[in-house]
């Protein structure tokens, strides 16, 4: 794991260095769109609506509209803001870990020490697990201020992101102030039903089985040879300020067209062999069309 931030947990005159970490990943199968008719790629650009033309990413900034005026944000302002600055999770309050709302947990991440001595973080995670508390704390990342909760998970510290109360929204479903009449006979069989289903929590038992069924659709297609070359799925000419794209294209097409001819030489190198893995000739090639201009995304 890589580490996303660096910072310092403080509560009191106790400063806790620490390094933060993602503790969750998506494991989705990675897909992109391409043009029904040919399998070309789709590709968005980012257009000014002022003078037409494309934007780089470098040259964009932000901006609130309150219906009437814009007022232009740069990276320099959000720089500029006290909290941005601001390298600490401050522990605002221990509070009994039964009054966290679950519909309020957001994000997850991983707290590793960063001194020569964790003793001061063993010293908090086993203050939190011995008073059964947890730790509300405030802290800034990514242009954002946050609020968070401090727990232990095995020997490590989380740092559990929150919604803030506003985000979170209040259910009122008229139909449930009607008086509803539940019987003890109703009731007792729905505690049997429950008693029927009752078990420990293990998530190792679940699987994703949309994920599982889509990885099983790709394999089968691409055993098939239901498949494009993926080199071909990119457009063959440059357009104005469309260089950096293309220029990445003819690196990507190199790379197949080496592959090719180390596979029908002498046999590949390691090199050729890992762009062969990358880029593999499928059987089946996208329709002819006339190449199309692209501007750089």
């Amino acid at each position: 794991m890589r580490a996303i931030w660096k910072g310092a947990l403080t509560f009191g005159l106790v400063n806790v260095p620490v390094k933060v970490y993602s503790a969750t990943e998506d494991h989705d199968v990675s897909l992109h769109q391409v043009h029904a008719a040919d399998g070309g790629r789709i590709r968005y650009q980012r257009i000014c609506e002022i003078d037409g033309e494309v934007v780089p990413y470098a040259d964009i900034d932000k901006a609130y509209d309150d219906g009437e005026r814009t007022v232009v944000l740069t990276s320099d302002d959000f720089a500029a803001l006290p909290s941005e600055r601001s390298r600490e999770i401050e522990v605002v309050e221990f509070v009994p870990t039964e009054q966290i709302d679950l519909l309020t947990l957001d994000k997850a991440y991983y707290l590793e020490p960063d001194s020569k001595s964790p003793k001061a973080y063993v010293l908090l995670r086993q203050t939190l697990e011995q008073t059964d508390r947890t730790a509300i704390v405030r802290f800034a990342l990514r242009q954002k201020t946050r609020l968070a909760a401090l727990r232990v998970r095995g020997d490590v510290l989380v740092l559990q992101t929150l919604l803030w109360a506003d985000e979170v929204r209040e259910a009122t479903f008229p139909v449930l102030d009607e008086p509803v009449k539940i019987s003890s006979k109703e009731l007792e069989l729905s505690a049997s039903l429950v008693d029927s289903f009752s078990s420990d929590f293990d998530p190792t038992e679940f699987a994703d089985e949309y994920q599982q069924e889509l990885r099983t659709l790709i394999d089968a297609k691409l055993e098939k040879g239901d498949a494009f070359d993926t080199a071909e799925t990119f457009g063959e000419k440059e357009d104005a300020g469309g260089g950096e794209v293309i220029d990445l294209m003819e690196a990507l097409r190199a790379s197949v067209e080496k592959s090719r001819a180390a596979r029908s030489g002498s046999g590949p190198t390691k090199n050729d062999a890992d762009a062969d893995t990358e880029s593999a000739p499928a059987k089946k090639k996208p329709a002819k069309k006339e190449p199309a201009k692209k501007k750089a995304s």
